[in-house]
Parts: C-alpha cells; sequence; structure tokens
C-alpha cells in the first residue's frame, strides 16, 4: 500500500462481494498498434484480486505528456497518489469511495 489514498470499494471478482480496494502505486501501461492503454492497480484488501482502474484508453502516445507517460513506466508513487485522491477521476470510473 502506498501513501492512504481514498478507500475505494467495488465488487470483487475473487470474493464476490463489495470490498475495500488498495491503490497498489502501480500502473499498467499495455501499447496496442499505435494507442496505449494506461492503468492504476488496484487490489483487494482481502483477497488479493486485481481490478486495473482505467487512466487513459486507446490514446496516441504523442497526446500524453512524455513527463507523465514516464512517470507511468516508473510506477511514481506520487502520480499513483495524485490519481488516487481525484475524487472525480474515481466517480468516472465507477468506484464507490469514502
Amino acid at each position: 500500500m502506498i501513501y492512504n489514498t481514498v478507500k475505494v470499494f467495488r465488487r470483487c471478482g475473487g470474493c464476490g462481494k463489495k470490498q475495500e480496494f488498495i491503490n497498489t502505486g502501480k500502473f499498467r501501461v499495455n501499447a496496442n498498434g499505435n494507442c496505449v492503454d494506461v492503468w492504476l492497480i488496484y487490489r483487494c484488501a482481502k483477497c488479493k484480486h486485481s481490478w486495473n482502474l482505467t487512466i487513459y484508453k486507446r490514446k496516441k502516445p504523442a497526446k500524453i505528456p512524455m513527463d507523465e507517460y514516464l512517470q507511468f513506466l516508473n510506477n511514481d508513487l506520487d502520480l499513483a497518489y495524485k490519481y488516487g485522491n481525484n475524487i472525480q477521476f474515481l466517480k468516472r470510473n465507477n468506484a464507490d469511495f469514502k
């Protein structure tokens, strides 16, 4: 777990019920042709089932600021903290939070 971020709750595919998910401070970056997808990885506090919170989907790499893209690749904890505490971002990803 990284610094204290907003507590996120959602239905866990492993447990089968609503659980707290913890921000791991790690990003997943996947290239698909000329586009990339970027996710912030969360884990269920109970069973460790993962949930990838979408940051960018099918985005041209040139449209992502280079310094931010490098932070994704380096699993920058400050950036993970920033996204993990952004209430509007969490709402857009259908996360329940406290």
